[in-house]
């Protein structure tokens, strides 16, 4: 049998397409988060495609208490991700940070800020958060 056509190498590989990615909860417990078939009742969705999200560097899920959760700050108060959070990620991700490095940065509190950048996402601030990003990359 060809290695290719070896049923445990498939078995293997589906594991590993198939899991769920997070990183390890670096956040403060205040820090509300959504478990993902919430996250994708909330976006109408299935849950696969939230995982295909994660995958995808759309959000950034974290392991908390045993399941995995996406923080509630992600989301606007129509319950959609909010507009310029998978850009920033983007941005930060292309900087060389990692995903506990991006939620450390995004939920720590910036006086020069309403909060954190987190929470200026959610105003007009968002643009400025990006562009804070943008100039820590370099």
């Amino acid at each position: 049998m060809a290695s290719g056509t070896d049923p445990m190498r498939r078995a293997d590989n589906v594991n590993r397409v198939s899991s769920i990615p997070y990183c390890d909860d670096v956040l403060s417990a205040d820090v509300s988060l959504l478990q993902l078939p919430d996250v994708a009742k909330q976006l109408g969705l299935v849950v696969t495609r939230v995982h295909q999200m994660l995958r995808d560097h759309q959000l950034i899920a974290v392991k908390r208490d045993g399941y995995v959760g996406v923080p509630e700050d992600f989301f606007g108060s129509d319950g959609q991700v909010l507009k310029f959070l998978p850009s920033l990620l983007s941005v930060m991700r292309d900087g060389g940070y990692t995903e506990p490095e991006i939620l450390r940065w995004m939920f720590t509190e910036d006086e020069s800020l309403p909060g954190t950048p987190a929470a200026a996402l959610h105003g007009d601030q968002a643009r400025e958060v990006i562009r804070r990003a943008q100039a820590m990359a370099f």
